[in-house]
């Protein structure tokens, strides 16, 4: 049995179907429905009343929801424990979909507060969404406004995505480019690029990638690599007198607005973070950061 079992019930008993608490829990219906058939097999009893348009918790389906629901209020007390304790001992979580709004990020919380300590993690933004609600991560940063309660943001960096190419290459010389015109080459890409390589596989689906984990030596290849790469107006490489040009994409996708989210928690050690932060970038205008 599994607590997210548990909120999927409580789900179901709030919505009265089977298909509205498949989009409060945001996953698909018959995912949904197979879960719960799990959770019934291994209770050993039958929880809900179907009808043709609703779906009810029949007596069985009452008791487990009010056992489920005392179990998910004693999760959330333990975590509430467990993030006061967190906060005492200076741990920080915070989780990016890209590179970049770290850079802007870390340096500002060490300035405000230099006794936390952090240890960012790189993930899927659905990851991200779901980890900011469940309380598992302090900060996340997301490349557009997070939805739903209980949830404040604010606007950190924008980010730029642009190819840089060798100057021999046959569109070198352009002073635009969208991403359908680059699509089928072969990419020289930094491994820890985050959701930016999603961007590139969704919108050149024919283009090959040649992926470098360390930094240092994507760099070093960056220079000297007769590959095709992406720079953003955060790269160093950007500004670097090299043999290449970055040349400004076209595509709206490339083209992105982070935002810092936090889950609201009335009385957190991170509140008072959170608001300075928010003044700090709206004082910065979300521009590029400072390197």
């Amino acid at each position: 049995m599994e607590l997210e079992q548990l909120r999927q019930l409580e789900a179901v008993a709030s919505c009265g179907t089977f298909s509205a608490a498949a989009e409060r829990t945001h996953i698909s219906q018959p995912a949904l429905s197979r879960s719960m058939q799990r959770l019934e097999a291994e209770l050993g009893a039958s929880l809900f009343a179907r009808t043709k348009n609703s779906v009810e918790l029949n007596e069985a389906g009452l008791l487990a929801l009010e056992h489920a629901q005392g179990i998910l209020r004693d999760v959330a007390r333990m975590r509430e424990a467990l993030d006061g304790l967190r906060a005492r001992r200076s741990m920080l979580r915070v989780g990016t979909c890209a590179p970049a709004p770290l850079w802007r990020l870390m340096p500002a919380i060490a300035e405000r507060r230099p006794d936390l300590v952090a240890n960012p993690e790189t993930m899927p933004v659905a990851e991200l969404e779901r980890r900011l609600l469940d309380g598992t991560l302090d900060f996340a940063i997301v490349p557009h406004r997070p939805e739903g309660e209980g949830v404040r943001s604010a606007v950190l960096m924008r980010e730029d995505l642009c190819a840089f190419l060798p100057k021999g290459h046959p569109l070198a010389g352009r002073s635009s480019l969208s991403l359908a015109e680059l699509d089928g080459e072969t990419f020289l890409l930094y491994a820890g690029i985050g959701f930016w390589r999603d961007i590139c596989e969704r919108l050149m689906p024919r283009a090959h990638y040649v992926t470098q984990s360390d930094y240092l030596v994507f760099g070093q290849l960056a220079r000297t690599s007769p590959l095709p790469s992406f720079v953003t107006d955060e790269s160093e490489l950007k500004r670097a007198d090299l043999d290449r040009v970055s040349i400004p994409l076209e595509d709206a996708a490339v083209h992105v607005t982070f935002y810092l989210a936090m889950r609201e928690r009335p009385g957190h050690p991170l509140n008072d973070l959170m608001d300075w932060l928010e003044r700090r970038f709206a004082l910065t205008g979300g521009g590029p950061a400072p390197r």
